[in-house]
């Protein structure tokens, strides 16, 4: 499912194209680190974002990322404008916060955003929403950019799921699509994994065994 999710996100709203530049939040998780590989197999060049050097380290070198950045690093911003010098086609989103704020002005006119999740706002309460309202400047951008922005779930293109696992076969085949998985022993864990999954603690797709 997360690839399914990666594939549809991509082929239906990111649509990228070869050369294009591609960004993606959460980038060594269990969707992020397929939407990059996909995208660099239609021929994208693209820019992972991940919390870490372990992490950036595997997105670049196991998963042949362009670009990997940090998003605790104190200068991150500067770091995602440096690596992304002709701005920014396509932006996959995964998580919202700090990471979608630095990638907004990089975004260039007619850019794509599929909105695949916004974990950063998952535990947010009627406090963290107060201050000033962004909403009239990101629209302003919208209208001036000719951005799209959408929101999606994978089970609105189930009819494009034969052709994802016919591509993925191949591609899984070919080395060119790799995953990982993060195991938690014991249906007793789960809680504390979910949490950690929130927090970003996971390394990849995080399953719960239940049973050897």
């Amino acid at each position: 499912m997360p690839g399914f999710t990666a594939y549809a996100g991509l082929r239906n709203i990111g649509r990228p194209k070869a050369g294009e530049t591609l960004v993606v939040a959460a980038a060594s998780g269990a969707v992020g680190s397929a939407v990059g590989q996909i995208a660099k197999i239609f021929g994208a060049r693209v820019v992972g974002i991940a919390g870490g050097p372990d992490k950036c380290r595997y997105i670049r070198e196991e998963l042949g990322f362009d670009a990997a950045i940090d998003h605790s690093a104190s200068d991150f911003q500067t770091q995602l404008a440096s690596a992304c010098r002709n701005g920014i086609d396509i932006y996959f989103e995964n998580v919202g916060g700090q990471v979608w704020n630095a990638v907004f002005p990089l975004l260039n006119d007619f850019a794509r955003v599929p909105i695949c999740g916004l974990i950063a706002h998952y535990n947010d309460d009627a406090a963290a929403s107060r201050g000033p309202d962004p909403l009239p400047a990101v629209m302003r951008a919208i209208l001036r950019k000719s951005l799209t922005l959408r929101g999606f779930i994978q089970r609105e293109f189930a009819d494009q799921r034969t052709d994802f696992y016919r591509e993925a076969e191949q591609w899984i085949a070919e080395g060119r699509l790799k995953y990982r998985e993060d195991v938690v022993d014991g249906l007793e864990n789960a809680p504390e994994a979910f949490i950690g999954l929130l927090e970003g603690r996971n390394f990849g797709k995080l399953v719960v065994r239940i049973a050897p």
